[in-house]
C-alpha cells in the first residue's frame, strides 16, 4: 500500500517509523511518504492560512498549497489515491471503515489545522478522487496529525504481513460486533488476584466459551448499542444465558429463535 501525508508539521508523523509500521516499511509492505505542505506555498513567508471570509475567530488553511500538492502528487490520468481528511465533521472511524480503506492501494491523507481547510479544496479534490472525511469521535483536536496516526494504524494492521500473527485480528474488539474479552498473562497470581482457572485448564472448548461469554458481558455493559446492532441469528440461547448470568438485560435483536 502507498500512503502519502500532507501536513505543515512533518515531524509530528515521526511515529510512522516505529514499531510494526516501521518494520512493515522496512520490509517493503508499506510505502509511506510525509510531505511538508509548505513546499507548495506561493509567497516568501510560506503562508498556509488566512482569515475566514464572513468573519469569525481563528484562521483557515488557504487552498493554493493544497492545489499545488494535488497537481504534483496526483496524476491527471492513471490511478489516483483516496483522499482521507480527518476532522470533527467526518464520519466516525470504525473497524469496517478501516477495512474499507485497507482495500485501497493508495491513500492520501490531508492534515487540517486551525479552523479547517478551505472547502474548495475538498470540492476540487472530489472531482479527481474519492474524498472521505473521518472523525475519531465527538471531539476537536488541534489538527489532523494525531488522527492520521490513528487511522494509519487501524488500516495498516489489517494488511497481510504487517501483524506478526494474523490470528490476532480474529478475536479483538469490534471483530464480529463484540468487544474483546479480558486478557491475562504470567504470573498466574499477582497481588492476590489469580488468572481465571478456565484459562489455565488447557480445555480449548471451555476457554473459547469463556471468552465468548466475557465478550458478550463486556459489550452489554459498555456498548449495548453494539449488541442491538447484531444481525438476526447472531446470538443463541447459550449467549443469552451468559448475559443473564452476567447480570445483563436480555437482547432481542440478533437472537436466534
Amino acid at each position: 500500500m502507498r500512503i502519502d501525508v500532507l501536513t505543515i508539521f512533518p515531524e509530528y508523523l515521526a511515529p510512522l517509523d516505529l514499531s510494526l509500521i516501521g518494520r512493515a516499511r522496512q520490509h517493503g509492505l508499506l510505502d509511506i511518504t510525509v510531505h511538508d505542505l509548505r513546499t507548495w506555498t506561493v509567497d516568501v513567508h510560506r503562508t498556509v492560512d488566512d482569515t475566514p471570509y464572513g468573519g469569525g475567530p481563528g484562521m483557515v488553511m488557504r487552498p493554493e498549497p493544497w492545489g499545488g500538492a494535488f497537481d504534483q502528487l496526483v496524476p491527471a490520468d492513471g490511478p489516483v489515491p483516496r483522499f482521507v481528511v480527518p476532522g470533527p465533521a467526518g464520519v466516525p472511524l470504525t473497524q469496517s471503515l478501516a477495512a474499507e480503506l485497507a482495500a485501497e492501494p493508495w491513500l492520501l491523507f490531508g492534515c487540517g489545522r486551525y479552523e479547517g481547510i478551505d472547502q474548495r479544496v475538498l470540492d476540487v479534490a472530489a472531482e479527481r478522487m474519492t474524498v472521505t472525511e473521518v472523525s475519531l469521535g465527538d471531539v476537536v483536536l488541534f489538527g489532523g496529525e494525531v488522527a492520521v496516526l490513528a487511522v494509519v494504524e487501524a488500516v495498516t494492521r489489517l494488511l497481510p504481513g504487517v501483524l506478526g500473527n494474523a490470528e490476532s485480528l480474529l478475536e479483538e474488539s469490534h471483530t464480529g460486533g463484540l468487544l474483546e474479552a479480558p486478557v491475562y498473562t504470567k504470573p498466574a497470581e499477582w497481588r492476590g488476584r489469580a488468572v481465571p482457572e478456565v484459562l489455565r485448564s488447557g480445555d480449548h472448548g471451555k476457554i473459547a466459551r469463556w471468552r465468548r461469554d466475557q465478550a458478550l458481558i463486556r459489550t452489554a455493559r459498555r456498548r449495548p448499542d453494539l449488541l442491538s446492532a447484531l444481525p438476526p441469528g447472531t446470538l443463541d440461547r447459550t449467549d443469552q444465558l451468559a448475559l443473564s448470568q452476567g447480570g445483563c438485560p436480555p437482547v432481542r435483536e440478533g437472537v436466534a429463535e
